[in-house]
């Protein structure tokens, strides 16, 4: 089995909500309609966008993340969806779809490596498409199937990934520590505890996501 990730720039309101913004968007399509996880500082603005197309029938909200449920489908608002294009080269698309920054993220199965070559052909003579990631999948876990550290990983807004990557670059995690919050936060041009509270929630995020990688390697 071959999997390959795809960015692929396909006009609908998800995508067209994240453009310009630090939040990204899972979705679960359920026909009827769809589970949403937003996750960012502006999930409240993306969310009103998708909201005044399909509704909103359940929210929950804590800090920058919040789980919708939608009244109907995005699905029905789209002219050309991606499952139109995977059905005629025998791919599968596995949930959830990822809407970051105005791209759509697809993650994308096939037995012969050959239909995800058509497949590709095929999107890019009508959307902008950019492959992220290719890999041929030889053993799957028995709970968590298909799960690598790629998808392991959740999207971290832009302001987290600069905070971490400055947090590398300058040293804070080597040991010993060679700098502090307070000069990551002078370099970064933001206060002490805003650089500290990017840092918790990549940490937070990166580590909840390993973990439940090498949680379900111990299964396999």
């Amino acid at each position: 089995m071959h999997e390959v990730v795809m960015r692929i720039e396909q006009p609908s309101v998800p995508a067209e909500a994240t453009a310009g913004t630090e939040t990204a968007v899972e979705l679960w399509c359920n026909d009827h309609c769809d589970l949403l996880h937003l996750s960012g500082p502006d999930g409240e603005a993306v969310l009103e966008r998708i909201e005044r197309l399909v509704g909103v029938q359940e929210l929950l909200v804590e800090g920058d993340e919040r789980v919708a449920m939608t009244e109907a489908c995005l699905k029905e608002h789209e002219a050309d969806t991606v499952e139109s294009f995977l059905a005629r080269h025998n791919c599968l698309l596995v949930p959830p779809l990822r809407y970051v920054a105005g791209e759509k993220w697809c993650r994308i199965l096939a037995l012969d490596s050959a239909n995800l070559t058509a497949l590709y052909r095929d999107l890019v003579t009508t959307f902008p498409v950019t492959i992220e990631s290719k890999r041929e999948i030889r053993a799957v876990s028995g709970d968590r199937p298909l799960l690598t550290p790629e998808t392991a990983l959740p999207d971290l807004s832009s302001r987290q990934q600069e905070a971490l990557v400055l947090a590398v670059e300058m040293g804070y995690y080597r040991i010993p520590r060679e700098t502090t919050t307070r000069e990551i936060a002078a370099e970064m041009g933001v206060e002490r505890r805003t650089l500290e509270e990017h840092l918790r929630r990549a940490e937070n995020k990166i580590v909840g996501g390993m973990v439940s990688f090498y949680g379900s390697r111990g299964n396999v």
